[in-house]
Protein backbone atom coordinates (compact mmCIF):
# COMPACT_ATOMS: atom_id res chain seq x y z
CA UNK A 1 0.00 0.00 0.00
CA UNK A 2 1.32 3.43 -0.89
CA UNK A 3 0.28 6.92 0.18
CA UNK A 4 -2.29 7.24 -2.60
CA UNK A 5 -3.95 3.95 -1.62
CA UNK A 6 -4.00 5.09 2.01
CA UNK A 7 -5.73 8.31 0.92
CA UNK A 8 -8.30 6.20 -0.95
CA UNK A 9 -9.07 4.29 2.26
CA UNK A 10 -9.47 7.56 4.18
CA UNK A 11 -11.76 8.92 1.45
CA UNK A 12 -13.95 5.80 1.49
CA UNK A 13 -14.32 5.90 5.28
CA UNK A 14 -14.95 9.64 5.62
CA UNK A 15 -17.00 10.02 2.42
CA UNK A 16 -15.04 13.23 1.74
CA UNK A 17 -13.35 14.36 -1.43
CA UNK A 18 -10.14 12.89 -2.77
CA UNK A 19 -8.23 16.12 -2.11
CA UNK A 20 -9.45 16.22 1.50
CA UNK A 21 -8.27 12.64 2.03
CA UNK A 22 -4.84 13.41 0.56
CA UNK A 23 -4.63 16.49 2.80
CA UNK A 24 -5.44 14.39 5.88
CA UNK A 25 -2.74 11.83 5.04
CA UNK A 26 -0.17 14.56 4.24
CA UNK A 27 -0.99 16.41 7.46
CA UNK A 28 -0.58 13.25 9.51
CA UNK A 29 2.85 12.49 8.06
CA UNK A 30 3.98 16.13 8.24
CA UNK A 31 2.95 16.30 11.90
CA UNK A 32 4.99 13.21 12.74
CA UNK A 33 8.05 14.56 10.91
CA UNK A 34 7.77 18.00 12.54
CA UNK A 35 7.51 16.52 16.04
CA UNK A 36 10.56 14.30 15.46
CA UNK A 37 12.52 17.29 14.12
CA UNK A 38 11.85 19.08 17.42
CA UNK A 39 13.29 16.11 19.30
CA UNK A 40 9.93 14.82 20.50
CA UNK A 41 8.24 11.50 19.98
CA UNK A 42 4.87 10.50 18.59
CA UNK A 43 3.03 7.78 20.48
CA UNK A 44 -0.09 6.24 18.98
CA UNK A 45 -1.85 4.02 21.52
CA UNK A 46 -2.15 0.45 20.27
CA UNK A 47 0.04 1.17 17.23
CA UNK A 48 3.50 2.26 18.32
CA UNK A 49 5.98 5.03 18.98
CA UNK A 50 7.96 7.10 16.48
CA UNK A 51 11.24 8.55 17.81
CA UNK A 52 14.28 10.30 16.38
CA UNK A 53 17.44 8.42 17.37
CA UNK A 54 20.70 10.39 17.53
CA UNK A 55 23.99 8.70 16.71
CA UNK A 56 27.25 10.35 17.74
CA UNK A 57 30.14 10.84 15.36
CA UNK A 58 32.46 7.87 15.37
CA UNK A 59 35.42 6.29 13.68
CA UNK A 60 34.77 3.53 11.15
CA UNK A 61 36.78 1.42 8.80
CA UNK A 62 36.53 1.17 5.02
CA UNK A 63 36.17 -2.59 4.42
CA UNK A 64 37.77 -2.40 0.96
CA UNK A 65 40.95 -0.59 1.99
CA UNK A 66 41.05 -0.96 5.75
CA UNK A 67 41.52 2.80 6.07
CA UNK A 68 40.03 4.56 9.09
CA UNK A 69 37.28 7.06 8.23
CA UNK A 70 35.30 9.57 10.26
CA UNK A 71 31.54 8.89 10.27
CA UNK A 72 29.49 12.03 10.92
CA UNK A 73 26.83 12.29 13.61
CA UNK A 74 23.33 11.58 12.34
CA UNK A 75 19.69 11.42 13.32
CA UNK A 76 17.39 8.70 11.99
CA UNK A 77 13.74 7.85 12.58
CA UNK A 78 12.87 4.70 14.53
CA UNK A 79 9.56 2.97 15.10
CA UNK A 80 8.70 0.68 18.00
CA UNK A 81 5.54 -1.32 17.45
CA UNK A 82 3.05 -1.60 20.30
CA UNK A 83 2.13 -5.00 21.69
CA UNK A 84 -1.43 -4.71 20.34
CA UNK A 85 -0.05 -4.07 16.84
CA UNK A 86 2.30 -7.05 17.05
CA UNK A 87 -0.49 -9.27 18.35
CA UNK A 88 -2.81 -8.17 15.51
CA UNK A 89 -0.28 -9.44 12.97
CA UNK A 90 -0.21 -12.91 14.55
CA UNK A 91 -3.85 -13.69 13.87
Amino acid sequence: MNKQALADVVQNITQGTKSQAVQVVDTLFDSIVNELKKGGEVSVSGFGVFVAKKRDARMGRNPATGATVQIAASVSPKFRAAKAFKDALKS
